[in-house]
C-alpha cells in the first residue's frame, strides 16, 4: 500500500471560510476518485485467468501488466506532483482521472498483448500522483485537528477500491466478458473526472498559504531535507517497509489466479474470494496500526520490535499455508496471514515522520511511496510471474513469504540505530526553528 502527507505546514489551519458542508462534498469526490484510481488499478488481477488463455500469456508477462502500473506510479509521483502545484491541484487530479480512466478503456479495446501493455502504462502515468495530491485537497478544506482522522479514512480508499476492483471486475468477466470489466471501471471514473472540477472549484479550496518554507535559508532547506537519507534508522525504514510490501503486493495480484488454477474457482468466485483476502489484508493494517500506538505509548523501540513481530507472523502463516494442499484451513491461514502481512504500513510510516524535519514530512512520504513501489509493488508480481513460468504459480508463492524474513531482518538492524538517530532528528529541528520552543517544534 501507499503512503502521503498534506504538503500543508501541520501549523497551518486552511480551512477558514469554507463551508463544512462543501468540505464533506469535496471529500466524497477526492475520496470516490481514490475508489476509481484503485478500481481500475486491481479489476486486471480478477482477469489474468482469461487473458492467459485467450492470449497463451506466460506468468511473467501477466506480471509485467500489474508491475508496470507500480512502477510508474513510483517514477512519476515526485515531478508529477511538483506540476500540480503550479498547474492546480483541482484541474489537475480531473485530468488524471480523464487520464487513466481512457486507458483503462484502452485496456477494454485492446487487441494483444502489447495494446494491453501500452494501456497500463498510461494507467500508470495517470494514476502517479493521485495520493499525494488527493490527501493535500482533502486535509486542506477541514480544520487542522481533523487532518489525522481524514488522511487515515482517505487512505482507506485504496483497500475499498482494491476490493471492489478485483469483486466487480470478477463478476462482470463471468457475466458479459473480460472486456466489459475495463470498461466499467472506466465508465465509473469518466462520470467523476466529469463531476469534479465542476463541483470542485479551485478558487474555494486554495488554502491560504503561510509558506513558511520559502522563507528558510537555503542552507536550512538543506539540512531538512538531509533528514530525508541522513540516517541508517529512516533508509531502514523504507526498505524494510518495501521488502515487507513485496510480499502483500504480490499475494494480492496472483491470489485471483491461484484460486483459479488450484481451487477451480470461476472468476467470479476467485474474485469474491480474493477481495476477501484483500479486505483481511487493510482491516488488519488499520487494526495492526492501532495496536502499535497502544503498545508503543511507552516505548519508541516497540514501534520496531512490533514491525519484526508482524514480518514473522506472516511469514510463519502464509509459509505453513502454502505448504498445504488446496483447502479450507489453506484459505484459513491464508486469511491470518493475510491479516498481519501489511501490519508494518503504519509503524514504518510513523517511524520516518519520527527521523525527518516536520518542514519536509510530505516529500518524506513521497519517497516511503517511492521505494514501496520500486521494491514491493512493481518487482513483486513481476518476479513471481517469471518464476511462476518455470517451476508454477504454487511453488513461486512458497517463496514470496520469505521476504518478510529480510524485512525483519532490516528492522532489527534499524532497532540498534533507532533512539539515537530519533534524538538527533529532534536537537536537528530545535536548532532549525529558532523562534519555537522545543515543545512546539516536537508536539
Amino acid at each position: 500500500m501507499a503512503y502521503h502527507h498534506s504538503a500543508v505546514g501541520d501549523e497551518e489551519d486552511t480551512s477558514a471560510g469554507i463551508p463544512r458542508r462543501y468540505a464533506w462534498i469535496v471529500f466524497a469526490l477526492t475520496f470516490g476518485l481514490l475508489i476509481s484510481d484503485y478500481m481500475s488499478r486491481q479489476v486486471l488481477n480478477a482477469v489474468f485467468p482469461t487473458l492467459k488463455q485467450e492470449w497463451a500469456l506466460s506468468d511473467g508477462q501477466l506480471g509485467l501488466l500489474s508491475g508496470i502500473v507500480a512502477l510508474m506510479v513510483g517514477l512519476l509521483t515526485f515531478p508529477l506532483s511538483l506540476m500540480t502545484d503550479r498547474f492546480g491541484r483541482v484541474r489537475s487530479l480531473a485530468l488524471m482521472a480523464l487520464l487513466w480512466s481512457l486507458a483503462t478503456l484502452g485496456c477494454a479495446l485492446a487487441e494483444n498483448y502489447q495494446h494491453m501493455l501500452i494501456a497500463r502504462f498510461m494507467v500508470g502515468v495517470g494514476e502517479a500522483a493521485y495520493g499525494s495530491v488527493g490527501i493535500a485537497v482533502v486535509v486542506s478544506v477541514f480544520p487542522k485537528t481533523m487532518r489525522a482522522t481524514l488522511a487515515s479514512a482517505f487512505m482507506a480508499g485504496g483497500l475499498f477500491g482494491s476490493v471492489l476492483g478485483i469483486a466487480l471486475g470478477g463478476a462482470i468477466a463471468a457475466k458479459l466478458g473480460w472486456r466489459w470489466s475495463f470498461a466499467s471501471m472506466a465508465l465509473f471514473g469518466l462520470i467523476l473526472a466529469a463531476l469534479y472540477p465542476l463541483i470542485v472549484k479551485e478558487s474555494r479550496i486554495s488554502p491560504q498559504r503561510l509558506n513558511r518554507t520559502r522563507s528558510k535559508t537555503p542552507t536550512a532547506l538543506k539540512n531538512s531535507l538531509r533528514t530525508l537519507y541522513s540516517t541508517r534508522s529512516v533508509i531502514g525504514a523504507y526498505i524494510g517497509s518495501g521488502l515487507q510490501i513485496f510480499v502483500s503486493g504480490t499475494l494480492i495480484v496472483w491470489m485471483p489466479s491461484y484460486l483459479n488454477r488450484y481451487y477451480a474457482m470461476g472468476e467470479a468466485r476467485a474474485g469474491s474470494v480474493a477481495a476477501i483476502m484483500v479486505l483481511c489484508c487493510g482491516a488488519g493494517a488499520v487494526m495492526c496500526g492501532m495496536l502499535s500506538d497502544r503498545l508503543c505509548r511507552q516505548s519508541p523501540l516497540r514501534k520496531i520490535e512490533i514491525s519484526i513481530v508482524y514480518c514473522l507472523s506472516s511469514c510463519l502463516l502464509l509459509s505453513v499455508a502454502l505448504l498445504l494442499p488446496p483447502g479450507p484451513v489453506q484459505l484459513l491461514l491464508i486469511g491470518m496471514g493475510m491479516l498481519v502481512v501489511a501490519g508494518t504500513n503504519g509503524t514504518a510510516a510513523a517511524m520516518v515522520a519520527n527521523l525527518t524535519h516536520y518542514s519536509v514530512h510530505g516529500t518524506a512520504f513521497a519517497t516511503l511511496t517511492l521505494v514501496n513501489n520500486l521494491l514491493g509493488l512493481a518487482p513483486g508480481p513481476l518476479i513471481t510471474g517469471r518464476v511462476s513460468d518455470i517451476i508454477g504459480l504454487h511453488a513461486a508463492l512458497q517463496w514470496v513469504p520469505l521476504m518478510s524474513v529480510a524485512a525483519a531482518a532490516v528492522f532489527f538492524y534499524t532497532r540498534h540505530h533507532y533512539l539515537n538517530d530519533v534524538a538527533r532528528s529532534k536537537e536537528e529541528q530545535v536548532a532549525q526553528a529558532p523562534g519555537k520552543s522545543p515543545c512546539e517544534v516536537l508536539s
